[in-house]
């Protein structure tokens, strides 16, 4: 559906997206995710022809952004961060307007206004000044204006930026219907709205994909290791290294508390291998009082902060 070979856009001297590839299917939720001023909103900007690359290809279908750029944006619904939105106009003469635009058909309008309507949840609001809407409204009309030209692909910079958590949860839901039947391409930077919403999660940091995949998957990859904490009640911390670290996998133990006569360490292991069931056996075979043993699951957001702290 979407396929980009080596884009890159400089701004003077700064690189904002280096060398980016990556291939969307039709029907996937994809997210982009990644630091302010990662260069999420500079793709979101090239794939819809609004900033032309410094160098590198984009494809949509049969399309190039160079020679199609007009039959590209009619393939698309585009929600920019900050929703373009006229605040004097009531909801439904807005999107009646936005129709006008999009040159729908004089008796196609009202039939899809209504659609429209109650997939955004604007049903209550029709009639009501935009600008007396809450922002979280004002996101669902702004989706409604990108719908409003049925395209099949919708992109969306930031949707829930500056929403409560229940707007959240709202706008969430209606991303994950429009996906049902769309593709759709959202950047943001909050993980759990990318692991909520996406199919998919592509990963940048200073204009380069760090990560690509779903979220099982970036989990699974990340950085090779896991940790596992223990609670022992009668071991000395020389006696569990001695033991515990000539297991293969196990790269280091720390002591993390002492309380009365119970041990706590974490076991930092190659991920490869769960150590768990080893561990236990080393365990039975001495004389300490097993009180705890778990495994920190790798979460997407310690795999964020690695991929994207500053060195």
């Amino acid at each position: 559906m979407i396929h980009t070979e080596n884009l890159t856009k400089y701004y003077n001297d700064l690189c904002a997206v280096d060398q980016i590839n990556f291939d969307i299917s039709r029907g996937e939720i994809v997210g982009l995710l990644g630091p302010n001023g990662a260069g999420k909103t500079t793709i979101l900007r090239m794939l819809t022809g609004f900033l032309r690359p410094s160098s590198g290809s984009i494809r949509v279908k049969d399309y190039t952004i160079e020679e199609h750029t007009l039959e590209i944006k009619r393939l698309q619904g585009y929600l920019p961060e900050a929703a373009p939105l006229y605040h004097d106009m009531l909801v439904y003469d807005y999107l009646n307007y936005v129709a006008g635009i999009r040159d729908l058909d004089r008796e196609k309008r009202l039939p899809r206004i209504r659609h429209l309507s109650g997939l955004c949840g604007l049903n209550d609001v029709m009639h009501k000044p935009i600008g007396e809407l809450s922002k979280g409204y004002k996101q669902r009309v702004g989706l409604a204006h990108a719908m409003m030209n049925d395209p099949e692909i919708l992109i969306l910079d930031e949707p829930t930026s500056g929403l409560d958590p229940n707007q959240i949860v709202e706008i969430r839901k209606i991303i994950k219907q429009i996906g049902k039947e769309k593709t759709v391409i959202l950047s943001t930077h909050i993980l759990n709205e990318a692991e909520a919403t996406c199919d998919r999660i592509v990963i940048i940091n200073r204009g380069k994909i760090v990560a690509d995949g779903s979220t099982k998957a970036i989990k699974q990859s990340g950085r090779g290791e896991s940790i596992i904490n223990i609670s022992l009640q009668n071991a000395v911390l020389q006696s569990v290294e001695d033991q515990l670290g000539a297991i293969d996998g196990v790269v280091s133990i720390m002591q993390v508390d002492k309380d009365d006569d119970i041990l706590k360490v974490k076991l930092t292991c190659r991920s490869s291998v769960d150590l768990r069931g080893e561990i236990y056996g080393k365990i039975k075979e001495t004389e300490w009082i097993l009180l705890e043993l778990n495994q920190e699951t790798q979460t997407l957001e310690r795999i964020f902060r690695e991929l994207t702290r500053e060195n």
